[in-house]
């Protein structure tokens, strides 16, 4: 996990068998929930696979970008205007940003 004061940057919140090697989908919203309450947004990058945005109260937003791969410029700027939009909203406000492993 890399962290900034508004950023957090993360691998795949998992639950199953992949919770073993990486973030357990759980413990990251219990960590979010703690640290964080009512403040914060999870960009899920990844585009081979989901989970139940309930974890994280419904606010997730998925782009679609495949793993190891560049970002469409259009994915690009819809990511950016989204977090600017969340991160002007409150001071307080921040995102957890990940894609499949945590590198991309």
């Amino acid at each position: 996990v890399f962290s900034t004061d508004r950023i957090i940057a993360m691998s795949f919140p998992s639950s199953g068998k992949q919770s073993f090697y990486r973030n357990p989908i759980k413990e990251v919203a219990r960590f979010l929930d703690t640290k964080h309450p009512d403040h914060y947004k999870v960009y899920n990058l990844c585009s081979e696979k989901g989970y139940d945005p309930k974890y994280f109260h419904y606010r997730v937003e998925r782009i679609f970008i495949d793993d190891h791969n560049v970002p469409a410029l259009q994915d690009m700027l819809k990511f950016t205007a989204s977090v600017r939009e969340w991160m002007s909203q409150d001071e307080k406000n921040v995102i957890a940003i990940h894609c499949k492993g945590g590198k991309g």
